[in-house]
């Protein structure tokens, strides 16, 4: 059997010597980021637990209605036709992240990123409880296929497929919301086949990726690893070996050795396998595991804590670290500016939605009564009650006429109407093409939605060159 190699800086520590892949199993560990990054993942599994329980203004804190196109996010809807403010949320997270990564490096890998939370904080615990610590799982790889080793890995993975069709379920509830869903799972797949496949296929990829593929996800698939040489400085928090300290390694007893008796607990629990001595490294997550294991062994030598630690690199060369420096000044400056664009954006949403287009067919049409354009306009009622919406144009000539949508309407609660505009100018007050303002006002009067439409037609000499 090929044995594992010794974790190296210049290759995959997953990689054993033969090119065959080695399954890790990181030891436990306590101490004070552990502690913290456990109640912090428990935390976000919770929020994603509650969001489609939690109920405001009668529908899902978090409801993504694909469906009814509306997406309901904390009392806000938004419809379809908002879809363009998905760009402040898209380029918010990128810079919140790039602004993260260059003061605190891989902070989101190792604290916040789903796999990793559901891995260290729901798998993990469950693979820990079935089949014991690490020596004893690794002890069980080794082992014949007896009826305990059958027994306890079955058990394992059964319960890895249930936890992964848990969370499949719970995730297809933020797109079609709770009774719904309870609806789909009490009848046959046959009647629900799309929403039956989709959380098939998605409880399989969960069950593959958390009982298997585990940290390849970081260090095959995530690209943010290989990112962070471009986001990240000599002035980076990150977790990092304090080698003036810790060198030359030796025994504890050895008045001329470094603090670091090479014990490897640092190796032994990091869930990518990685040796964190020999410097910042891509498979690196920064999950703070082997900052309390070495902090645990300093203890017990009575040792100072810290010899690997939070810090940048140039705090663990000695120097000062600068916090306040070009790339975070300008991440900061535009994080501010989407901040503020973001939220002058969203105080324009209304809780109705307008839009005029062109019928389709000719853009205009030519008769003995006049020019005439045709339009549609479609409104879309936010609201959980229905409302009353009128028509206003503005712009435009006197002789104008309309028919259509010329009267009060009433659309009910999340509804949406097409209604056809058509608008007319006499030849005689033709005079080419024009711009008018179409207004939909709200019967009470809280809010009205406006457009501006062009008016055209053909050049006026032609077509009074036509009149008899």
């Amino acid at each position: 059997m090929a044995t594992p190699q010794r974790p190296s800086i210049d290759s995959v520590t997953t990689i054993k010597e033969d090119g065959s892949r080695l399954i890790l199993h990181p030891a436990d560990v306590r101490g004070f980021f552990s502690r913290h990054r456990k109640w912090t993942g428990l935390l976000l599994i919770g929020i994603y637990l509650v969001l489609p329980w939690i109920q405001i203004n009668g529908h899902p804190a978090v409801f993504l209605d694909v469906g009814g196109r509306r997406f309901h996010l904390f009392g806000l809807v938004l419809a379809f036709q908002d879809a363009w403010l998905l760009f402040f949320a898209i380029t918010g997270l990128g810079f919140t992240l790039f602004f993260v990564t260059s003061l605190l490096g891989r902070l989101w890998c190792g604290w916040a990123c789903p796999q990793t939370v559901f891995l260290e904080h729901v798998y993990r615990p469950i693979e820990r409880l079935i089949e014991g610590d690490a020596v004893q799982r690794r002890k069980l790889d080794a082992a014949k296929w007896t009826g305990e080793k059958i027994f306890k890995r079955t058990l394992k993975q059964g319960t890895f497929i249930l936890v992964s069709a848990v969370i499949s379920h719970l995730f297809l509830a933020y797109y079609v919301s709770l009774p719904e869903l309870w609806a789909m799972m009490t009848h046959a797949p046959s009647e629900h086949w799309g929403a039956f496949l989709f959380v098939f296929l998605f409880t399989a990829v969960n069950y593959f990726n958390f009982a298997w593929f585990r940290e390849q996800l970081c260090i095959v698939i995530c690209p943010y690893g290989r990112l962070q040489s471009a986001l990240t400085d000599d002035n980076t928090m990150v977790i990092g070996y304090d080698e003036k300290r810790g060198e030359p390694r030796g025994k504890a007893s050895d008045p001329d050795a470094g603090h670091c008796i090479d014990c490897n607990r640092c190796v032994q629990v990091c869930p990518t396998g990685i040796d964190i001595r020999q410097g910042l490294q891509l498979e690196c997550i920064g999950c703070a595991a082997c900052i309390d294991a070495c902090d645990e062994i300093m203890t017990k030598l009575e040792r100072p804590t810290g010899l690997v630690r939070y810090d940048s690199l140039n705090g663990l060369e000695g120097t000062k670290t600068r916090w306040i420096r070009p790339r975070t000044v300008l991440y900061s400056v535009l994080l501010l500016v989407g901040m503020t664009v973001a939220t002058f954006a969203i105080s324009t949403v209304r809780p109705a939605n307008m839009s005029v287009t062109r019928m389709t067919g000719a853009p205009y049409i030519v008769s003995a009564d006049g020019v005439r354009n045709q339009f549609l306009v479609r409104v879309v009622n936010k609201s959980d009650l229905p409302k009353q919406f009128s028509l206003e144009l503005v712009g435009g000539p006197i002789s104008l006429e309309l028919s259509g949508f010329t009267t009060t309407v009433t659309i009910g609660p999340l509804g949406e109407q097409v209604y056809p505009l058509v608008m007319q100018v006499p030849r005689s007050d033709y005079v080419g093409k024009f711009t008018f303002e179409v207004f939909l006002h709200e019967a009470s009067g809280d809010y009205s939605l406006n457009r501006e439409i062009e008016f055209i037609g053909p050049d006026p000499r032609l077509l009074q060159a036509d009149q008899p």
